[in-house]
């Protein structure tokens, strides 16, 4: 029997695209034993001001030119699927894709406020979900609602590698190397020289 591709999706603005994300997708294809990442382009972050927002196509290509890699592929999946929150983007993408085996990546940054998501509990129903850890956003990030209500589902270090392929809820922490990529410091630095 073939087994289901395991794939990692990294959402965001990618404001731009830095090598953060690099960094975390990376991490993930090693430590979760992903085929492959899907970066997912958002149109518009729901949580994000539209000011100092890039045009899409702009953080789209510029995405695709930090990925440089076989097995990260920057996508306008969003776009096409016409979703804007993160739980209907993964319900849509189970359906088009049966044959895959998702997990949803992300920093310790967005474990702290994921419940201001759009049926934030939804997305750890329908995907298992790896945080990575963030400068100095470890302890928030484990002390967080998202971690206490699904405390019960942590997987740990051991058992990540298969974690694309569990029942959900499960989520795991990746305890890793801190990287202090940042789209933020990235536009912030970027005024700073213009002015």
């Amino acid at each position: 029997m073939t087994r289901k591709r395991r794939v990692g999706l990294l959402g965001g603005s990618f404001n731009p695209a830095h090598s953060g994300h690099l960094h975390i997708s990376l991490l993930a294809l090693k430590q979760l034993r992903l085929d492959e990442v899907w970066w997912l382009v958002a149109m518009q972050n729901p949580q994000k001001p539209t000011n100092n927002m890039a045009p899409y196509e702009d953080r789209l290509s510029f995405a695709r030119a930090v990925a440089q890699n076989p097995r990260i592929f920057p996508s306008d999946m969003e776009r096409a699927l016409g979703t804007r929150y993160t739980f209907e983007t993964l319900r849509a993408l189970k359906q088009r894709f049966p044959a895959m085996a998702f997990v949803w990546l992300m920093g310790a940054d967005n474990l702290t406020q994921i419940c201001r998501w759009r049926k934030w509990q939804r997305i750890f129903t329908l995907v298992p979900v790896a945080i990575f850890s963030r400068p100095t956003y470890v302890y928030p990030a484990l002390a967080s609602i998202a971690a206490r209500r699904f405390a019960s589902f942590r997987i740990g270090a051991r058992r990540q590698a298969n974690m694309a392929t569990r029942s959900c809820p499960a989520w795991t922490f990746v305890h890793c190397r801190s990287h202090w990529g940042s789209s933020t410091a990235i536009r912030n630095a970027a005024a700073n020289v213009k002015n």
